[in-house]
């Protein structure tokens, strides 16, 4: 047991914000505070979740004046703060220097931030640290037509198009917003530069090398690096299904860890270099044209899915408490275990899943009992109606969602 009075402290509320908070509360029992502009269905009516309503929660002032009110209720605790959103971790870091005084806030500082989130300034990382990047073109807003053609951008078409800060996309929405986009065409590709720039997006613009192949290509890295700026713990995931609502693109759905040493080493000799501190999370894809492993970009925050981790043996509250809260020096960890973690029922896992390896792996693992998925909490469930009803329908749910979306 703790000597501490532990009180996790979270900024958002979807999946990302519950698999941290089922995280804390699977090691120390502890409830977690989650703090939302309005309440959504992963972290409503939660037995492990406090949730509280802060309308204008996304302005700097009104979220630093609600966290050291929070604090001063809650004098003696020991509070650390995360961002489950990348606009949420971003503030946190902004204003570190006003909230480190009541909270531990496990994060880089501005500067560093800075750099990273350009996904052009990112993709010059990996080429000094021998991390292969899909060929890319980066965009500002003075671009011509000429700059769509493909003897201009080097590869051919269809193309990946997306802005290089996801921060500041996410700030000018316009109907029809997705994370990412597919030219068919160069007229294609101009017009959605075109609606994001007009939207008022004031960065640079990422045009991309399709890499082919569906979901079960992808794979997601997520490392923690303690308090003195050196990588602890590095998690690959083999994804082998993501979300496909317009919105929820990208976002990973069921995951099967692996250990590949020499895929993580080059991104831990980048994180050591630069100074990295708190969880980072990477995407990437393997090309079947040359066998390499593309990284697409890096996260300042854990990943969305980050319970992939935890169901996997490593506890990532565990992490964070240890470093920052009992003073323990970390030792060097990899996750060695295959475990499958899953946000879909397994019945679409087994449908959409086309990669044939891939899906026999994850049977194997769900018949030896090692898989989890993440809303299946039976503490959480146990002797509450609304949300075990609301987990049910959401499950159901994504049948229809998949058979609409997932072509």
């Amino acid at each position: 047991m703790l000597d501490i009075k532990l009180v996790p402290v979270l900024l958002g509320g979807d999946l990302n914000s519950y698999n941290v908070a089922r995280a804390f509360h699977e090691k120390y029992g502890v409830k977690t505070h989650v703090f939302g502009r309005y309440p959504i269905g992963p972290t409503k009516d939660s037995r492990i979740v406090d949730f509280h309503v802060v309308p204008k929660l996304d302005t700097d002032d009104i979220m630093v004046a609600e966290m050291r009110n929070f604090a001063e209720k809650n004098g003696g605790a020991a509070l650390i703060l995360l961002g489950c959103t990348d606009d949420y971790a971003a503030m946190i870091i902004r204003n570190k220097d006003r909230l480190e005084d009541k909270y531990i806030c496990p994060y880089i500082d501005a500067e560093l931030m800075d750099k990273l989130v350009s996904k052009a300034v990112f993709y010059e990382m990996c080429e000094k640290y021998g991390i292969p990047y899909p060929k890319t073109k980066v965009l500002t807003s003075e671009y011509s037509e000429g700059d769509f053609s493909e003897d201009s951008l080097g590869f051919s078409y269809p193309i990946i198009v997306k802005p290089s800060s996801s921060i500041a996309y996410w700030k000018h929405p316009f109907d029809g917003m997705k994370k990412v986009y597919t030219a068919e065409n160069p007229a294609e590709a101009e017009k959605i530069v075109d609606e994001i720039y007009g939207a008022g997006y004031p960065d640079k613009m990422i045009l991309q090398d399709m890499i082919p192949g569906d979901d079960s290509n992808m794979n997601v890295l997520t490392a923690y690096s303690d308090k003195d700026k050196k990588v602890k713990m590095m998690c690959l995931g083999h994804v082998l299904l993501e979300e496909h609502t317009p919105k929820g693109l990208g976002n990973h759905a069921a995951i099967i860890t692996e250990h590949r040493p020499d895929i993580t080493a080059p991104f831990r000799a980048m994180l050591d270099d630069v100074g990295y501190r708190g969880f980072s999370n990477f995407d990437i894809k393997y090309d079947p044209r040359d066998g390499s492993m593309r990284a697409f970009e890096i996260n300042l925050r854990q990943g969305r899915s980050n319970f992939y981790i935890t169901a996997a043996g490593i506890n990532i509250a565990e992490l964070l408490v240890r470093d920052n809260f009992l003073g323990e020096t970390l030792d060097y960890t990899e996750c060695k275990e295959s475990h499958l973690w899953h946000t879909i029922p397994f019945g679409v896992v087994k449908k959409y899943v086309h990669d044939a390896p891939s899906l026999e792996k994850a049977k194997k693992l769900k018949r030896e009992g090692k898989s989890k998925t993440s809303l299946w909490y039976a503490y959480d469930l146990m002797r509450s109606p609304k949300r075990l009803i609301w987990v049910a329908e959401h499950m159901r749910r994504q049948y229809g969602k998949y058979k609409k979306y997932c072509k």
